[in-house]
């Protein structure tokens, strides 16, 4: 670790000369490589707290029986999680970042977008799996990468934790998902997704931090959690770089962004 880091620092001044540092959102310079400038960090939307401990919305006055904060709609219906950690709110930047990373092959983000989510988690006691959002071999092979990947190998490392790369599979190829409402979501989703059989040991009583870099309805993340929880996971977490959730904005005063023309499936 050391000597990785003493290499980045000798080679960083070389780097900075071939490739100046800039925004990815804006191109303004940057004092150095891997960030944003006050301007676009000042256009994200941070969730806010407090909010529900299950699903991130906005605060309201209930409680469950250990006194943690949940929303109603958790409390009618708990979700099959033990909680949503996003680093931002989908909003014209978060979606600008997402674009440039996915649509723009700028896999260098990964590092950033990673950093956002990192310190959002709340502590992983014991031994964690960190998975991604799978894509179907298809879309991998003409995208050339799993951008849920690159985001979970990051924060795999970070927290010392082991990298479950290919421990979900899309079975079946789905249509893209932009545009589509929760209930087409999840008709598309249906059967798309299953636990690996090479997995099958390690995902039976295993914890499991699930990663994504959009969760827009949670259709896609419902169908992993179907699947993780018929291979015998025993607790799963979800972290993602960016949530929809317009009443968060709308709390936060921060404007949306329309989903309509962008592919926030995997």
């Amino acid at each position: 670790m050391r000597r990785s880091a003493s290499l980045a620092a000798v080679t960083a001044p070389v780097i900075d000369l071939v490739f100046p540092p800039r925004c990815p959102l804006c191109g303004d310079p940057l004092a150095r490589q891997g960030g944003l400038c006050v301007a676009c960090w000042g256009r994200l939307a941070i969730p806010g707290d407090p909010a529900c401990a299950l699903c991130q919305r906005p605060l309201g006055e209930e409680h469950d029986d250990d006194g943690h904060l949940i929303c109603a709609p958790c409390l009618a219906s708990p979700p099959k999680h033990e909680g949503i950690t996003a680093a931002t709110l989908y909003n014209d930047a978060s979606r600008d970042l997402v674009l440039a990373f996915k649509q723009g092959r700028r896999v260098g983000l990964a590092g950033l977008l990673a950093q956002l989510i990192v310190p959002r988690l709340p502590e992983l006691d014991g031994e964690w799996l960190v998975v991604p959002v799978p894509l179907h071999r298809w879309r991998l092979w003409r995208r050339g990468f799993n951008q849920s990947a690159l985001l979970a190998a990051r924060i795999a490392r970070v927290r010392g934790q082991a990298l479950a790369v290919d421990a979900l599979v899309r079975v079946k190829q789905t249509p893209p998902l932009g545009g589509l409402n929760r209930r087409a979501r999840a008709v598309a989703l249906s059967g798309a997704i299953a636990a690996s059989p090479r997995w099958a040991s390690r995902l039976k009583g295993a914890n499991v931090l699930l990663v994504d870099d959009v969760m827009t309805s949670g259709a896609t993340t419902d169908a992993c959690l179907r699947a993780l929880r018929k291979a015998g996971a025993a607790r799963i977490r979800i972290a993602c770089f960016a949530r929809v959730l317009d009443e968060a904005l709308d709390a936060a005063g921060r404007s949306g962004t329309s989903l309509d023309g962008t592919d926030t499936g995997p």
